[in-house]
Order: structure tokens, then sequence, then C-alpha cells
């Protein structure tokens, strides 16, 4: 996701830093140091707002004028999804990954610029028009009101959406099947004095900041 200049700015830093050890170094990539690039091409690139797709790319770390001096290595065996499963679940895990790594290829869909249109697996699919929602949450969360006190049972599982938009909804329609009264926590961005607070107390070292983080680690605990 970074920006290519960056990198260029690194670089020249670092030629900069190094030529006064050996002025050969201002000749070598990044003042003769080994850098490790990681990353996925597949996934964000670099965000340039209200930019073309000629922005996008000319941003992206393979436009940089050392990519040539780069060398690439791929990893090609995903371990973390394979670690303590029987040999169905593996067989079943590599097939998807395999269909999601054509995916980011642009293997499937036929040849696109951009768009195609890609045929998903029929076991991927929600197949009740009616209630495509609720077909999801029983899925995930099978009788979710008799597990609702075991933390395991949420720690296992979790639904992921692309837009907050779809988020709202699930979050609405999971609180409308618990039992009880419906509480709201309103959060603040100033900090009021107290009687336990001492006299010279100073708000402005307190910034909206820190008590936004202070609310993100709350609703964490609580959530």
């Amino acid at each position: 996701m970074i920006h290519k200049h960056a990198f260029e700015a690194l670089d020249r830093t670092l030629k900069d830093i190094f030529k006064c050890h050996n002025p050969k170094n201002s000749n070598l990539p990044f003042g003769g140091k080994v850098i490790v690039f990681g990353g996925d091409f597949r996934q964000i690139l670099p965000v340039i707002p209200s930019g073309s797709r000629q922005d996008i790319v000319n941003a992206s770390l393979s436009s940089l004028y050392l990519w040539q001096q780069c060398k690439v290595h791929k990893l090609m065996k995903n371990m973390r999804l394979t670690v303590g499963s029987d040999t169905s679940a593996i067989k079943q895990t590599t097939a998807f990954t395999k269909w999601l790594l054509d995916i980011g290829e642009g293997k499937l869909g036929g040849s696109n610029d951009g768009e195609a249109i890609i045929d998903i697996p029929k076991d991927l699919l929600i197949n009740d028009h009616c209630d495509p929602i609720g077909s999801l949450i029983e899925f995930v969360y099978p009788s979710i009101l008799e597990y609702s006190n075991i933390p395991k049972y949420f720690q296992e599982r979790a639904i992921l959406a692309s837009k907050n938009e779809v988020v709202r909804k699930i979050n609405d329609r999971l609180l409308s099947l618990f039992r009880g009264d419906e509480v709201e926590y309103l959060s603040s961005d100033k900090l009021c004095k107290s009687e336990f607070i001492h006299d010279q107390f100073d708000v402005n070292l307190y910034s909206p900041d820190v008590l936004n983080g202070l609310k993100f680690q709350v609703s964490q605990i609580i959530s």
C-alpha cells in the first residue's frame, strides 16, 4: 500500500549516509544495505485520492526505478491454513486457496480489463433468497442463545463484510436475538474534571486522539 516515493526517499537517504564510509555506496541501491519488502500485489494498491488507474499503478512498488534490481521470492505453501487439520479439511482448504489465488491472478472469468464475471462455488453461496442474513447467522452461529455465555464459542466464529451497511444489518439482527433491554453507552471527546483529580489537572494533555484510543480499548473489552 505504501507509495513508491517513500522507498525512493529511503534509497536517497541511505545513499547519502553511507557514502561517507565509502563513496561507491552512493551508486548502490539503498546505500548497499539489504532491504526486504513484504506484501501481496493481489491486495490493496497505494491509495491515490481521485487518481486514475494509471496513477495508482505508477505509484506502486513495481514502478520504482529500483524494481529491476529487486529479486522476487514467492511463498508457495500456506502453512497457517493446514496446521492442526485433518486430511479431508486440508484438501478442501487447498482447493479453496487455489480458487482465491486464481482470482488474484486473473485466471477466472476469462480475459478482462479490470472487470469480469466469476462463478462462485455453490458451497460458498447463500441459497436462501428470502432471508440471506438469517441463514448466514444460523450457519455461523448455530444455537447462539444456548452458547451466549461461552467465550470460546464466539472466539471460533466471525462474519466478515465488505460494507459498513451490511455490518450494521448483521449486528442489528444478532442483537435482536438476545433477550433483555438494550443499553446504549455514549462516549465523549472531552475529559471532565472530577473530585478525584488534583487541582493542577491540565485538560490539554489529553487530546481527542488519546481519548478515542481509550474508547477503542474499552469497546474491545465490552465486545
